[in-house]
């Protein structure tokens, strides 16, 4: 098998690429999650029973606000047609995957806004103290 030559028909080492690693002791998908942080209210001890309650109600709510404004175009009488035709799940599923796309903007959001704000030499925003 013929290798690469040089000039000097000298055989040429390929030697592999290493991967730059970011080190940073800040991870994104290290941080700590707790339900303090979230903006919805949990109760201390009542947690995952609040958690099912925003489970059901936020897609489902959602999804009527969906048909009202999109599909019945704010009109209030052809609203109420449709809610008597469709069932809770349609109008959970709607509404659960809509909030699934502004949840997943959200992450991505925050990810972009981590990742600029601890790249390394990054300008750091200097606050005077008061």
């Amino acid at each position: 098998m013929a290798g690469l030559l040089n000039d000097n028909n000298e055989s040429i080492k390929i030697e592999p690429h290493e991967k730059k690693k970011f080190k940073s002791e800040n991870s994104f998908g290290k941080q700590e999650v707790s339900y303090e942080d979230a903006p919805l209210f949990f109760p201390p001890g009542f947690e995952k029973i609040f958690l099912l309650i925003y489970f059901v109600s936020l897609p489902y709510i959602t999804g009527l606000l969906f048909l009202f404004i999109y599909i019945s175009e704010s009109d209030y009488e052809s609203f109420l047609l449709l809610v008597q035709e469709s069932s809770f799940i349609m109008t959970w599923a709607i509404g659960y995957e809509i909030l699934a796309v502004l949840i997943l903007l959200y992450i991505v959001k925050m990810a972009i806004k981590f990742s600029i704000e601890n790249k390394p030499g990054a300008k750091k925003n200097f606050k005077r103290p008061v």
